[in-house]
């Protein structure tokens, strides 16, 4: 497996979540490398590293610039319900009250990254949920999840996890048995 490209999106984390990023970096760092000679050392560090991200963040409810509270819910609960369609900053925005522009900026503050970022990642939570959770194809499971096709859902998958969806899901099914 290549080691994944770090620069593939770029996002600016809260600094709530940088030292967790640093942990979960020297973890998962630590587990490639343990990775061919010894398989029971990697799978500890993974499992440190999955237990790290299963912990709530613990985030400011409110950053300077950023997105009021209530923004901050409608946006999400309208990605969360359009999430198979195209979502548009100028819905969201209009969701908002603000200009697509200013939108942007304050969404970056409050969440860390832009806007179609967030969306791309919603989608891939969203898939690997469904992964877990059914045995559908990887096409179908891409297309509910408002991706163009497989191809793209592989291609964004990998960006996000460094790993395609079906080792992830192949992975997932046999820690899990």
């Amino acid at each position: 497996m290549t080691p994944m490209n770090q620069s593939a999106i770029p996002m600016t984390l809260p600094p709530a979540l940088a030292a967790m990023h640093t942990d979960l970096a020297r973890l998962l760092a630590d587990a490639q490398s343990a990775i061919g000679r010894n398989p029971d050392e990697a799978r500890q560090y993974i499992s440190r590293a999955t237990a790290l991200l299963e912990q709530p963040a613990q985030l400011p409810i409110q950053v300077s610039g950023g997105l009021a509270p209530w923004q901050a819910k409608r946006v999400k609960a309208h990605i969360a319900a359009r999430l198979t369609e195209t979502i548009a900053v100028e819905d969201l925005a209009a969701e908002t009250g603000l200009s697509p522009s200013y939108f942007s900026r304050a969404f970056r503050a409050s969440f860390g990254e832009a806007p179609y970022v967030h969306v791309l990642r919603q989608r891939i939570a969203r898939a690997c949920d469904l992964m877990l959770t059914s045995d559908e194809p990887l096409s179908q499971i891409a297309v509910a999840c408002g991706l163009a096709d497989q191809s793209h859902f592989t291609r964004l998958f990998r960006r996000f996890h460094g790993i395609t969806p079906h080792a992830w899901r192949r992975f997932q099914r046999r820690n899990a048995a």
